[in-house]
């Protein structure tokens, strides 16, 4: 059977089309100072997505399947320059794309405003927006025009028409969770707020396609945009619940009709000897895993903590028996496992496989393939992308401007290069002064790993900062095993020690060490999860083994029993 290439989060950003102005090379480049304060990048997004598919082409696939936020944020520019570029790949090379839309594709139903900060060629910048009432308070230039708007799901849904969304001729069979119908109008269900008192019709974009014998597709729309209580204007931003944090939580509550359909079409697909292939935008498992309670101990209720799933989401999904879930979102390359009440996939098991994106480290996809009662998946690390320098000069003109730091970013030889020190900017500038305790935060910056070895009376005198076990720690939290190979095994059996030691001993709840100990103890939790590289997922059993032979510990990092 057909291999598929699974792809997540591309945000796509047409940077040679500044919207209300026109056409040019470089004209929409986003700025620098945007670029560190957001977990994902920008322009370099013009380079990765063309060469993602170019390594697509190269290794013979024809299907992908789009894992949601193909869009940088949904404007009606934007979208209509990422479809012409997947119009441009199924002509030219016979892709067949299949997607499922993110929470930045689209917004309810009649969308909202965007607004950017482009450069300019002397490092200042325009703020281009669909917002008059933001464009007010712009201290420099301004463009308004609707190009800019993210368009809810009738505007997003059209445009995206030939991702899957409706039916087409060459498709084997179609449905969604409301029948044959494809037609928008017959597609939508009521919503209601909190208390009952505001009630919408929304559009839900899901749909199954069997695009080649045998293999059926289920992309779930798992954005859930609920009406705020006494909400009266549809048409308000401020009148839904963002779906960013939601996810399947509110799916399970809001959406059921989804859950009785996942398991009519898993039902069906096993009786029809189908090979199901499920995915949406959102993980509906919870990836921190073990981990989930240091994380709270630790930071606090992070991003991570608001958007995973509990413990009643996971085993509402498993139990439609769709066994293995494909998602995104999160920008991290991740296997998770839920093995409830029964034995195997079938019977209330579930395995989420999270595809990382390529404007986050680590770049790369899936690859996925049906192979004798198991699931075949390979990670691709996509590190070169061609191009990936194109903003590098407008970067450097920023900075003259403005005295800014990250410099060494307009000098990264590689997107992989790029994206890594983009995480290492994000992991001091971002994560410690939000996220960290205030102490704990200005240790970070001035500790040696030495020093900490001597606390824990370990041997280890490395002059090695404390800032870049932060880093790794970072890159072992988005990559896993993609992170092992871009990290000096010297560090990380230095790490390995470290977290040995502290674990060794009993510290004072409160105090520093039992923290750093609670921090390292999460490192080795990344280091030692289940297989997120090159495995197979049995079919049966719902085994996940790495395809160099060892299966996924019992006391794995995302090992779960319902």
């Amino acid at each position: 059977m057909q291999p598929v290439a699974v792809i997540a989060d591309p945000h796509y950003h047409d940077v040679n089309h500044r919207p209300g102005v026109g056409r040019g090379e470089g004209v929409a480049l986003r700025t620098l100072a945007d670029t560190v304060e957001s977990t994902r990048v920008f322009n370099e997004s013009f380079a990765a997505l063309p060469a993602l598919l170019d390594d697509i082409v190269a290794r013979g696939i024809r299907l992908v399947a789009v894992l949601g936020d193909l869009t940088d944020d949904g404007q009606a520019a934007t979208m209509r320059a990422a479809v012409a570029l997947l119009d441009r790949y199924r002509e030219r090379h016979g892709l067949r794309f299949f997607a499922t839309p993110g929470n930045h594709d689209l917004y309810a139903i009649h969308g909202r405003h965007q607004g950017k900060r482009f450069l300019d060629p002397d490092g200042g910048h325009t703020l281009v927006t669909s917002d008059p009432a933001a464009a007010k308070g712009a201290s420099r230039g301004r463009v308004v025009t609707p190009e800019m708007y993210c368009g809810g799901y009738e505007a997003a849904l059209t445009a995206m028409a030939g991702l899957g969304f409706f039916r087409r001729p060459e498709h084997l069979h179609w449905e969604s969770p409301f029948g044959r119908d494809d037609a928008l109008a017959a597609r939508s269900f009521a919503i209601r707020s909190p208390d009952g008192s505001t009630v919408r019709r929304m559009i839900d974009a899901s749909y199954l396609v069997e695009p080649v014998p045998g293999l059926w597709l289920l992309s779930i729309d798992a954005n859930v945009f609920e009406p705020r209580d006494g909400a009266a204007d549809p048409a308000a931003e401020a009148s839904y619940v963002d779906s960013t944090d939601a996810g399947w939580n509110a799916v399970v509550r809001l959406k059921p009709f989804l859950l009785d359909w996942m398991a009519d079409v898993a039902a069906r697909a096993r009786a029809g000897g189908r090979r199901l292939l499920a995915f949406s935008h959102y993980p509906c498992l919870d990836l921190l895993g073990p981990a989930h309670a240091d994380e709270v101990a630790l930071f606090g209720e992070t991003g991570l903590v608001r958007r995973a799933p509990t413990a009643a989401t996971a085993g509402a999904v498993a139990a439609t028996g769709i066994g293995v879930h494909f998602s995104g979102h999160l920008h991290v390359n991740e296997t998770a496992l839920w093995r409830g009440g029964g034995s195997g996939l079938v019977n209330g098991g579930l395995v989420n496989v999270a595809v990382p994106s390529t404007v986050a480290f680590p770049p790369g996809y899936k690859i996925v393939a049906f192979e004798d009662g198991a699931l075949d998946v390979r990670t691709v690390l996509l590190d070169r992308a061609p191009g990936h320098d194109l903003a590098f000069a407008a970067y450097r003109a920023e900075l003259a401007r403005t005295g800014g730091g990250h410099a060494s970013l307009a000098a990264a030889e590689s997107l992989g290069a790029f994206l890594g020190r983009h995480l290492a900017a994000l992991a001091a500038d971002r994560y410690l002064p939000r996220e960290w305790p205030g102490e704990m935060a200005a240790r970070a910056r001035c500790l040696c790993l030495g020093e900490l070895a001597r606390v824990a009376g370990a041997a280890d005198v490395t002059p090695l900062p404390f800032l870049t076990l932060v880093e790794d720690w970072y890159r072992l939290r988005k990559g896993r095993e993609l992170a092992l190979a871009v990290i000096p095994g010297d560090r990380l059996g230095r790490y390995r020690a470290l977290a040995a030691a502290f674990a060794a001993r009993r510290w004072p709840e409160g105090g520093t060490e039992a923290w750093v100990a609670g921090f390292l103890r999460m490192l080795v939790s990344y280091m030692d999860g289940a297989p997120s590289g090159d495995f197979r997922v049995d079919l049966g059993t719902g085994e996940v083994t790495a395809r160099g032979g060892h299966a996924c510990p019992e006391g794995g990092a995302v090992v779960f029993t319902g």
